[in-house]
């Protein structure tokens, strides 16, 4: 009967301290969920901080740009009255982009008409001879148109939001290729200068 009790004791003892490691190890696991709900919380209040942060900017930016907007509209009225006031071409050697001393004396009838226009417009357009390939000619084209807009800027003071630049490439040639030096007609910048008068 002693022995009975003694089994039966150890068996309780045994019970309660299983049954207190289980406790334990659902109080830790209890405690480690807990601590990531709470760093989850925490990551989802701080991505709520940031999207209120980015949302106060975002509208911050669209305000300026709605004020730039009505600032460019109200400077581009009149513009519909504009007209070409003067054209002229620069014309430049075999592959390069480089003004010639006779390119810049063509351009200081612009220059002056610029700073006596200051409302005034410069449309570039760039062009080459057929010689390359159409990559490199598009790319030599707007070298050319931008070796201009440097001279007008770098001699006159002309701002670059006045002067709108494209080029065309080996398209749309001026000279056919059996005309004499149509190679050399063909690689220029247009110009036209837009205003009123």
């Amino acid at each position: 009967m002693k022995v009975k009790c003694l089994i039966l004791l150890i068996s309780v003892a045994v019970l309660m301290i299983s049954g207190c490691a289980s406790k334990g190890y659902v109080d830790e696991r209890m405690a480690s969920i807990k601590t990531e709900m709470q760093d989850d919380i925490n990551k989802m209040k701080s991505q709520a901080s940031m999207n209120a942060d980015e949302i106060k900017k975002l509208q911050a930016l669209s305000q300026e740009l709605s004020q730039k907007t009505e600032m460019a509209l109200n400077e581009a009225k009149g513009f519909e009255t504009y007209q070409v006031i003067w054209e002229g071409v620069v014309n430049f050697d075999f592959d390069s982009y480089d003004l010639t001393q006779v390119a810049k004396d063509n351009l200081e009838g612009l220059g002056q008409k610029m700073i006596d226009h200051p409302r005034s417009l410069l449309e570039l357009a760039g062009y080459t001879d057929k010689t390359g390939s159409p990559k490199y000619n598009f790319e030599l084209g707007l070298k050319r148109t931008q070796s201009v807009e440097k001279y007008m800027v770098d001699k006159f003071g002309i701002a670059l939001y006045r002067m709108f630049n494209v080029s065309h490439g080996e398209e749309k040639p001026v000279a056919l290729p059996d005309e004499k030096n149509a190679n050399a007609k063909n690689r220029r910048v247009t110009l036209k200068l837009w205003g009123r008068l």
